[in-house]
């Protein structure tokens, strides 16, 4: 609390009341927001009311541009301080930028080069202009200027000492907003960059593929397993169709509760419908207690209908209704369960080409066909083959306590070469075998099963020409024709469907004898 002395009278010491006042304020308005486009204006009216300032800017420099802007103003209207553009070293303002330096103009009519872009100090008398640096770490980016009333009991001094520092304020207002405008694009950038690579890099833990179909299989995998949606997985047997079930499940909300996994193909038909929704007690020859269905065993969590195209008109029937209604009933039983669960449903054949058959349900398969997934043979990943078969080596080897370090060139060949018409599973299973066989901790072509080795591997090269092959082939169809017809040529002719001319050629050219099958 500051309290007048001798050295300090009572005009002053008001006056340093005023600007503890002043100050004080602004700092609670710049405290409030780091926008400065809603902090400088109620900036510029505290400075009216208690400086009697009649107009007041406050000009920020575009480093880009190399132009001066006003970006706030008090006393000016909106098209008044649309015209306040200024050059580095133009009028006052363009100086003060430029320079670093305060200046005032205790008499703007009379200072030529106050150039009053605004137009709003035209007739302007014994007005004073003063304008201060705004700086952040000794870099000027900006002005702050006011206008008053000039008179011979105002310090201008003063008021530029006072400027100066609401200057600085403002200054580390600009470099709050521009350190916060970096991060916050930073940021976002970072956001950017980490969501591209997260949906570059994610990947089920069950799964294994980073060739370019996978990586979309991923993609989807990544976008559906939150939700409820119904998936419907399809791709040939043996791609994996179950793992993307587990993976949909365990990546889910639904992950703690139960996954019932149910295999329409293994099911009976008279089997399917107890399995799926239940039966009463007395219900049919044996029920001798009332059982639970599978889908009342999944209430709140997951059922997964693996081979759906399998089952029959009538459970699809009844199935329908538990996709339109969530509810069942149980064989034998008149009461409606309601069911809270999620499908997800797999299949290798063309549901498309059975509908059009009658064979299945179109408005099943629509309802079944909400997100569709689809895996793609092994055939069309052929990059993804040798990491597969990496895994399958090192989990067989681990599983059967053998040593296996590496698969030799010529099986890497055999099985990059395969076209896999029983995909992963089959490569499973080769590697399975292949690990078992080996005796040196390497795995050789030799050990592929014979489906997969070529006639080099096998040492079973064609030993004869294709002209050589083919002359055999003709000689052993003329001959049995002969034989056929009891050596008649013409009817060995017409039963080869050529002349008998050529059939004459034929036999000529072999040597053979017709007569001899004459007997």
């Amino acid at each position: 609390m500051l309290e007048p002395d001798e050295r300090i009278d009572g005009r002053h010491y008001r006056r340093r009341i005023q600007e503890l006042t002043l100050l004080f304020e602004i700092s609670r308005i710049l405290d409030r927001s780091l926008d400065l486009d809603q902090i400088i204006s109620p900036v510029l009216e505290a400075i009216a009311e208690h400086m009697d300032m009649h107009r007041g800017t406050v000009t920020l420099l575009n480093r880009q541009t190399g132009e001066i802007r006003i970006s706030a103003a008090y006393g000016l209207t909106g098209k008044e301080q649309a015209r306040g553009r200024y050059k580095l070293g133009e009028g006052i303002t363009g100086r003060v930028v430029q320079t670093g330096r305060p200046m005032i103009v205790p008499d703007i009519s009379a200072e030529p080069e106050f150039l009053d872009k605004t137009g709003a100090r035209s007739g302007d008398t014994s007005t004073a202009f003063i304008c201060v640096p705004i700086k952040i770490d000794q870099d000027t980016c900006g002005a702050l200027s006011s206008d008053r009333l000039f008179g011979g009991d105002i310090a201008l001094d003063e008021d530029v000492r006072l400027l100066t520092i609401i200057g600085s304020m403002i200054a580390r207002a600009v470099e709050l907003r521009r350190d916060g405008e970096e991060a916050r694009k930073a940021l976002a950038e970072e956001n950017s960059r980490l969501q591209a690579a997260l949906r570059e890099s994610f990947q089920p833990k069950n799964m294994i593929g980073s060739t370019r179909a996978m990586k979309q299989v991923y993609d989807l995998l990544h976008q559906v397993a939150p939700s409820e949606a119904t998936v419907l997985i399809r791709g040939e047997s043996g791609t994996g169709k179950e793992l993307i079930a587990n993976d949909l499940h365990y990546n889910s909300p639904r992950s703690g509760k139960n996954f019932i996994k149910v295999n329409c193909a293994a099911l009976p038909e008279g089997v399917i419908e107890s399995e799926l929704f239940g039966h009463e007690e007395g219900a049919f020859t044996g029920a001798v207690r009332t059982r639970k269905g599978r889908f009342e065993m999944a209430d709140g969590g997951t059922i997964f209908l693996d081979e759906i195209g399998d089952i029959s008109p009538l459970i699809q029937v009844k199935l329908l209704r538990v996709l339109q209604e969530r509810e069942i009933e149980r064989v034998g039983g008149s009461k409606t369960i309601p069911v809270d669960v999620r499908i997800i449903a797999a299949t290798n054949r063309p549901l498309e080409e059975e509908i059009a058959d009658g064979l299945f349900r179109e408005d099943l398969f629509y309802r079944l066909n909400v997100f569709p997934v689809h895996l793609p043979p092994l055939r069309e990943r052929r990059g993804d083959i040798m990491l597969l078969a990496d895994h399958f080596v090192e989990k067989y080897s681990r599983k059967n306590r053998k040593i296996v370090k590496r698969i030799s060139s010529s099986a890497i060949d055999l099985l990059s070469s395969y076209h896999w018409p029983g995909n992963v599973r089959e490569l499973e299973n080769c590697i399975e075998r292949a690990v078992l066989l080996s005796t040196d901790e390497v795995i050789h072509a030799y050990h592929m099963p014979p489906s997969l080795q070529s006639a080099e591997s096998s040492n079973t090269a064609l030993a004869t020409t294709l002209p050589e092959a083919l002359d055999k082939l003709e000689d052993e169809l003329i001959r049995d024709a002969l034989k056929s017809s009891r050596g008649n040529r013409a009817d060995a002719a017409r039963h080869l469907g050529i002349s008998e001319r050529i059939m004459g050629l034929r036999v000529d050219k072999f040597g053979i004898n017709p007569k001899k099958y004459r007997s």
